[in-house]
């Protein structure tokens, strides 16, 4: 770990939302801790509480959802406490967030200059053209070229990876502790996506930012984050480093992510994994594990009981039956086994 001290810890966090099916159980006793100066990347299907958890820290979420329980603790104070008044204290200046899409992010008739002092002149009055100077400042940080000409320029004059480095700055214009990215890649191709993950990675590390990751795609985390959190139907499933994650799998959903994820090395030969089934409705949560229907390793009380969460190691934890001391020792797909396997081969040639 790079840093022991805690700067955020969420606690059985269970939120719901109010729908015309009944109420959704969307998380589901979620408990994390961010630490100073580390990625948190949190991964999971679509539909599986990833972005509603990291709402609930900004402050953010839909009129019709409930908190049922839990704290998130920040700088001793409870955020599930928080009035509006309070977080608009925090947000944008402690806290701050990027989102999918760009341009829902930025006013289309509002020029990006006016749109990354705004926070800066409202919440500490600095001068305009302090303001201005702190915005080419890090529109030049972001990788923005000609940044004294774009300032007056409007989101539409620039291209979709360009539009993510303006969010960007505006996201660090206050200089926040923590930065919540929620699948800021998503909306970019293959090759714009790589530059925006380095550039976050840069950010976090020039300015010790503490930074937790929202994405379904373990592949897009692999070289930013220092732990991963898995996430499936509401629950975090597994946690670990990312090397505990990636090369030591213990739960089943999470071994069906990794193997499902795209290989160089695949070839014709080889079988394509897909994870059978779909999510559990979240109106009716199951009993017992939620991946259970879809695990073909499941066991009889997977269906009746859900699993604590097993110690893999002092930074490993997992909760499946499967690690349990009188359950059958099962290994993962063949599939993963040989990717991990080429993964360690190539970790060690470096």
């Amino acid at each position: 770990m790079k840093n022991q001290e805690k700067i955020l810890q969420v606690k059985d966090l269970y939120i719901t939302f109010n729908t015309f099916s009944g109420k959704v159980h969307a998380v589901r006793g979620v408990n994390f801790d961010l630490y100073k100066g580390e990625t948190l990347a949190i991964v999971g299907e679509s539909g599986s509480g990833k972005s509603v958890t990291t709402k609930t820290i900004m402050g953010i979420l839909a009129k019709n959802a409930n908190k049922e329980s839990g704290q998130i603790l920040y700088k001793d104070d409870d955020l599930m406490k928080y009035t509006e008044k309070n977080y608009n204290m925090i947000r944008g200046t402690e806290i701050s967030m990027i989102f999918q899409d760009p341009m829902s992010s930025l006013d289309p008739v509002m020029k990006i200059g006016k749109q990354i002092t705004e926070t800066l002149r409202l919440k500490y009055g600095v001068s305009k053209q302090e303001a201005k100077e702190k915005a080419i400042g890090l529109m030049k940080a972001v990788g923005i070229p000609e940044a004294e000409k774009r300032y007056n320029q409007y989101p539409f004059q620039f291209s979709g990876g360009m539009r993510q480095r303006i969010v960007i700055a505006i996201a660090l214009a206050c200089d926040p502790e923590i930065l919540i990215c929620d699948e800021p890649t998503t909306a970019l191709d293959v090759t714009i996506q790589a530059q925006i993950l380095e550039l976050i990675k840069d950010m976090q590390k020039n300015r010790d930012l503490s930074v937790i990751f929202i994405t379904h795609d373990l592949g897009v985390v692999a070289n930013v984050a220092d732990r991963i959190a898995v996430m499936y139907a509401g629950k975090i499933v597994e946690y670990g480093t990312t090397d505990e994650i990636f090369y030591n799998p213990k739960h089943p959903y999470t071994w069906s992510l990794l193997a499902s994820m795209p290989d160089m090395d695949t070839d014709d030969k080889d079988e394509l994994f897909a994870i059978a089934g779909a999510p559990p409705n979240m109106v009716h949560p199951p009993k017992g594990d939620a991946f259970a229907a879809r695990n073909k390793y499941a066991m009889r009380i997977d269906f009746e009981k859900q699993p604590p969460m097993y110690k893999v190691s002092d930074t490993h934890y997992a909760a499946t039956w499967l690690l349990h001391p009188d359950a059958p020792k099962v290994e993962m797909p063949k599939i993963l086994k040989k990717r991990i396997e080429r993964q360690k081969r190539r970790a060690g040639e470096k």
